[in-house]
C-alpha cells in the first residue's frame, strides 16, 4: 500500500496549521516586541527556558511510543494518562522550588514571579488526554489541524490582550495557562477514548523500557538548543539574552516549521514501511530533497536582508540582532537537513542513535561557546551552535547507512 497520497495530505494539513499559527505568532511577536523591551522579553525567556528544561528532563516519550506501536494503543491510554499527571505534578514542584535559585543565578529578581506562576502550566498540561497521539498515528492530520489551531488561537488572543493591558511579561505566562486549560477541556471533548484512573504495572514497565532513550535524546537536545541561551544570559546579561532569543526565534522559526511538518508526517508513514528498507531509504531521500527545496529560499532571505527584515518587523530597538541573525540562519539550515533522520531512527526504534547525536552536538557547542563569546560576543554564541550542528553530520550519515542496510 502506498502512503504518498496520505503524506501529501498530511503535509497540506500541517502546512496549513503551521501557516495559520506562525502568522499569528509572527503578529504576536511584532506586537510584543513593540510593547515590551528586550530586557522584559529576556525575563520571560528565563521562565520559558526553565519550563522547557524541566519538561525535557522528565520526558516520558509516551506519544512517540504510541505512534511507534503498530498494535491498538487503547490499552495503554489509562496508564499513560496517570504517568502524564504524575509528571506534571513533578515538573510543577521542581520549577516552583527552584525559582529562587534560578532568579539568583541569572541575577534577575524580576523573573521570580514569572517562574513561580509558570509552574502552574505543566500541572495543567499533565491532564491532557494521551489519545491525542492517535491523530498522528492514524494519519488524521485534518483533525489535528482543528484541534491545535483552536488551542493556539486562544493562547494568542489572550497573550496580545493581556500584554496590551498589563505591559508586563507576566501576561505571556497567563496566556500559557489559558492555552493549557483550553487544551485539557477539548482533549476530553473531541478525542476518544477518554482515559480513566487505572494503572497497569506491566504496561508502565513497557512504556519505560521503550522510552528511556527518548528521555536521553530530549535532555541532550534541550541542552544543545538552550545551552547557548543560558551562557548568553549568564555572561552577557538579560538584554543580550532577549536579543539573542529574538534573533533565534526569527531565523529558525520559518525554517524549523517546514522540517517539523515533514518530520511529523513522515514519522508515522516511516513506521508503516519500516520493514522494507529500500522503500524507507527512497522515502527518506525524497524527504531531504523536499525539505531543501522549501528552505533554501528562506535561508537566502535571512542571509541577504537581515537588517531590513528587523527594521520592518521588529523596529530599531532590535537592530543589534542583525549579525547574529545571519549566523543563526546558517545554523537552522544545517539542522533542518539533518532533522528527517530523526523520523527514520524513531520509526525503526533506534532512539539511542539520536541520543548519541544529540550528546555530540551539545559537547561541541558547550566547549566552544565560551571562547567564541569572549571573542565575538553574541555572534560567537551562534557560531558555537553552528559548529555543534555540523559535528553531528558524519555520525548521522553513519547511522543512516546502518539502518538502510
Amino acid at each position: 500500500m502506498g502512503y504518498t497520497r496520505e503524506a501529501i495530505k498530511g503535509i497540506s494539513w500541517l502546512g496549513a496549521f503551521r501557516l495559520f499559527t506562525r502568522v499569528l505568532s509572527f503578529l504576536r511577536t511584532i506586537i510584543v516586541a513593540r510593547i515590551l523591551s528586550p530586557t522584559q522579553f529576556g525575563v520571560y525567556g528565563i521562565a520559558a527556558l526553565v519550563l522547557s528544561l524541566v519538561e525535557i528532563l522528565t520526558e516520558t516519550g509516551i506519544n512517540v511510543f504510541l505512534v511507534q506501536n503498530k498494535d491498538n494503543v487503547d490499552k495503554y491510554i489509562n496508564t499513560a494518562w496517570i504517568v502524564s499527571i504524575l509528571r506534571g505534578v513533578l515538573i510543577s514542584l521542581v520549577i516552583f522550588l527552584s525559582s529562587f535559585f534560578v532568579s539568583a543565578f541569572f541575577r534577575t529578581p524580576d523573573a521570580l514571579p514569572l517562574l513561580m506562576l509558570v509552574a502552574v502550566v505543566p500541572l495543567i498540561r499533565g491532564f491532557i488526554n494521551p489519545s491525542v497521539a492517535r491523530f498522528q498515528k492514524d494519519l488524521q492530520f485534518h483533525k489535528e489541524f482543528y484541534y491545535r489551531s483552536g488551542i493556539f488561537l486562544v493562547e494568542t488572543i489572550v497573550s496580545i490582550v493581556l500584554v496590551i493591558i498589563m505591559k508586563n511579561p507576566i501576561a505571556l505566562i497567563y496566556s500559557l495557562i489559558a492555552g493549557a486549560i483550553f487544551e485539557v477541556i477539548i482533549s476530553f471533548w473531541f478525542v476518544k477514548p477518554v482515559p480513566i484512573i487505572e494503572f497497569n504495572k506491566k504496561i508502565f514497565k513497557e512504556i519505560v523500557s521503550h522510552c528511556k532513550w527518548i528521555t536521553g535524546t530530549g535532555i541532550f537536545g534541550y541542552l544543545f538548543q538552550n545551552g547557548d541561551n543560558v551562557v548568553v544570559g549568564r555572561v552577557l546579561g538579560t538584554s543580550s539574552l532577549g536579543i539573542y532569543d529574538m534573533a533565534y526565534s526569527i531565523s529558525t522559526l520559518p525554517l524549523n516549521e517546514i522540517s517539523d511538518i515533514v518530520a511529523r508526517v513522515t514519522f508515522p508513514v516511516y513506521v508503516k514501511i519500516s520493514d522494507d528498507k529500500k522503500r524507507l531509504r527512497r522515502a527518506y531521500i525524497k524527504t531531504i530533497l523536499l525539505t531543501a527545496l522549501f528552505t533554501l529560499p528562506i535561508l537566502l532571505l535571512f542571509l541577504l536582508f537581515p537588517e531590513q527584515l528587523i527594521l520592518i518587523f521588529l523596529g530599531a530597538n532590535w537592530i543589534q540582532a542583525t549579525g547574529i541573525l545571519r549566523v543563526l540562519a546558517v545554523f537552522a539550515m544545517i539542522s533542518i537537513l539533518g532533522s528527517p533522520s530523526g523520523a527514520v531512527f524513531y520509526s525503526v526504534k533506534k532512539q539511542k542513535y539520536l541520543t548519541v547525536i544529540s550528546a555530540i552536538s551539545f559537547v561541541v557547542m558547550i566547549t566552544s561557546i565560551f571562547p567564541l563569546i569572549n571573542r565575538f560576543g553574541l555572534i560567537g554564541a551562534g557560531i558555537a551552535a553552528t559548529l555543534g550542528s555540523l559535528a553531528t553530520l558524519p555520525f548521522m550519515i553513519y547511522y543512516l547507512i546502518k539502518v538502510f542496510r
